[in-house]
């Protein structure tokens, strides 16, 4: 896989079937190595080491509702309270982060209402603020670590 803009982590991995499958500390089970999920992996392990989010607070690949279609969400950390503090979409490495992918996001989270969203291929990382009432994000510079 791709190298990433993400520090190194020890991921686990196994092979079948000529397929390569990741070891997924949410799910608790190997996943098929897709570049998609590659991304979120590196994401993860990033929120966990780095931004200290309790692994017990995330979520990810849930069904949600967005103008009655089922779409499916990359990553989510919930507050202690459940409600959700960050929302995540990821992306290949190969597909670019356009307006496009926020606007995805944000459709997301008008069902959702997380506080913060990240947008990320692995290469290019995009932090954001949502501002429900303004119907705006502003951009941040980083997520903000875990307070407990």
């Amino acid at each position: 896989m791709q190298a990433l803009n993400f520090p190194a982590f020890p991921f686990r991995f196994k092979n079948s079937e000529n397929k390569t499958y990741i070891f997924d500390i949410i799910r608790k089970k190997f996943v098929q190595l897709q570049a998609e999920e590659w991304v979120r992996q590196h994401l993860i392990w990033y929120l966990i080491h780095h931004k200290n989010y309790p692994l017990s607070l995330m979520n990810v690949e849930k069904k949600l509702q967005v103008n009655g279609l089922i779409k499916r969400y990359d990553l989510v950390v919930f507050k202690k309270t459940g409600d959700i503090h960050i929302l995540a979409e990821c992306k290949a490495p190969t597909v670019k982060i356009t307006q496009d992918s926020f606007d995805q996001t944000a459709r997301y989270n008008k069902v959702l209402n997380s506080n913060f969203l990240i947008v990320t291929n692995g290469l290019d990382h995009y932090y954001c603020q949502q501002l429900l009432q303004e119907e705006k994000y502003r951009f941040l510079k980083s997520i903000p670590e875990y307070i407990p």
